[in-house]
């Protein structure tokens, strides 16, 4: 009696496990996944079970902000939300309590420091705030839930499965944007994983480590024309077109450079 009980109870795990599975198997999101990763170097097994995790949902929260980014905003609006004296002063005290760090960063890649730090402020508010979403879900209701944006959203979580199981983590442990940014430098998977440089030599390119995140920031900058020992951040500089590839937004841009400023003012003030 015990021994059929137990069987029926084994079995009816096994039916449950084996319907999961073909429940991914058939999830459109899994699929457009696999076209990308099928002949990488990653396990089957490892990419069905992040798809098979319970964490996995949607947000439709996500379709509206993708659609109506802080970007769109006219530039007054936009501009009050990040060159605030809260914002400035907060960079002012990053560049001092990391300044031996920064100016480690700048001196051996030769990016300047005060548009490292004012990029982190903006993205991630110098690594206090970086994302509310998993990047996999984040990705995954894109899949889902915007059909315009479907292609790039798999081929962002194909990338961002692949950093996870090279190093070794969980997929549904990092938060990032609705977008699926993430980190203190909030680059989407392809971007870290083209870019992301291990600046501090432990063999691990992180996100959220200040070594590696200033050091990866300032190579995508690099690789995206910015040239080193030029002195000019106008429009049309090459400091401009290098900051616009981090973000296709000309406030966007416009905010960073005035952010710049401001801290290297303050901080020029406050050294003297």
């Amino acid at each position: 009696m015990l021994l059929s009980a137990l069987f029926l109870f084994i079995s009816l795990l096994i039916s449950e496990e084996m319907g999961l599975r073909e429940d991914v198997l058939n999830d459109m999101a899994f699929q457009q996944v696999w076209t990308y990763l099928e002949n990488k170097d990653i396990s089957k097994e490892y990419v069905l079970n992040a798809f098979q995790n319970t964490a996995v949902k949607t947000h439709p929260k996500i379709i509206d902000s993708f659609n109506n980014p802080y970007e769109k905003k006219g530039w007054e609006q936009y501009r009050k939300i990040f060159i605030t004296e809260k914002r400035i002063k907060g960079g002012i005290d990053f560049y001092f309590n990391n300044k031996r760090l920064i100016e480690q960063v700048s001196d051996s890649l030769n990016v300047d420091q005060y548009l490292l730090v004012s990029l982190v402020g903006v993205e991630s508010n110098y690594g206090k705030h970086y994302g509310q979403y998993s990047v996999f879900n984040a990705l995954y209701t894109l899949i889902h839930q915007l059909p315009r944006k479907k292609k790039w959203a798999a081929k962002e979580l194909s990338e961002f499965i692949i950093l996870c199981y090279g190093n070794n983590i969980d997929p549904h442990s990092i938060k990032g944007s609705y977008a699926g940014a993430f980190g203190f430098g909030q680059f989407i998977p392809s971007s870290f994983n083209y870019y992301a440089i291990d600046f501090d030599g432990d063999n691990i390119r992180h996100h959220d480590k200040w070594p590696d995140v200033l050091g990866s920031i300032a190579n995508y900058l690099l690789k995206n024309g910015y040239k080193p020992g030029e002195n000019d951040y106008s429009k049309s500089s090459n400091a401009w077109k290098s900051v616009f590839a981090y973000n296709r937004s000309n406030n966007y841009v416009g905010v960073i450079m005035e952010l710049r400023q401001e801290i290297k003012k303050g901080v020029m003030n406050n050294g003297l």
